[in-house]
């Protein structure tokens, strides 16, 4: 016959194509709920961080009511010390707490600095150097309160970063009652803060920082410690 016939040139599909189809085929079944859960956990992670930005963003300083035994403060964010000396002045605790100074901070500076009362800063507060974050706040903020016999403690620190203290502070510490002082320096309750790609950055960041103090805490003590000490060998420090 005169006509074309591609038939002829075709591969037959016999026992070596199947092999190819049904190596596709898991593939793709694998690869199916990976993908599914990949979906699902972007997902909760973007839920997740929507609801800790809009806690944080609503967080407001609280009436005490009632003094406290002690106040801790931890260095870093603005307006806290000024803060915590604020409600030392006004006898909210016995004793101040400043955690995570540099070395090189003199007292006299830092009271300089801060505008506190001299008298007030020679009597009654004191200064740790030694913690280098947040896991060293908590760490020596409890060994303060536990020497000094405190039982309620307030703490001081910006609003975006006292869940992940309280969770730290938790951890080391379930004898001590610990109540949430935030400072507040940006009016974020309108929602606003979407539009503001500076603040969804640090809100992003410190919710990461967040989640693995989370993760942190429900690990047994040996490997919580064998993980805090990977995350301060990835900060180089």
């Amino acid at each position: 016959m005169d006509g074309t016939d591609d038939s002829s040139n075709q591969p037959p599909a016999g026992p070596e194509a199947r092999p190819r189809g049904l190596v596709s085929a898991l593939r793709k079944r694998v690869a199916r709920p990976f993908f599914l859960l990949g979906v699902l956990a972007l997902g909760l992670f973007l839920g997740g961080f929507i609801v800790f930005s809009d806690h944080v963003s609503t967080m407001q300083t609280p009436d005490l009511v009632e003094p406290a035994d002690g106040i801790v403060v931890l260095t870093g964010g603005y307006s806290r010390i000024e803060g915590a000396l604020d409600l030392l002045k006004n006898k909210r605790g016995e004793r101040l707490f400043i955690s995570g100074v540099h070395p090189s901070t003199k007292r006299g500076e830092l009271q300089r600095v801060t505008r506190g009362d001299a008298t007030l800063f020679e009597c009654c507060v004191d200064i740790d150097r030694s913690a280098l974050d947040t896991i060293g706040n908590a760490s020596e903020s409890i060994k303060w309160a536990k020497a000094n016999h405190y039982t309620r403690v307030i703490v001081v620190t910006n609003n975006y970063h006292m869940p992940r203290t309280l969770v730290e502070l938790r951890r080391a510490s379930q004898e001590i009652e610990f109540i949430p002082y935030p400072i507040v320096n940006s009016d974020l309750r309108n929602g606003d803060w979407l539009a503001r790609g500076q603040v969804v950055r640090v809100l992003v960041v410190e919710y990461v920082k967040y989640l693995g103090a989370v993760i942190r805490s429900a690990l047994p003590d040996s490997l919580s410690a064998g993980t805090q000490t990977f995350v301060r060998w990835i900060r180089g420090g």
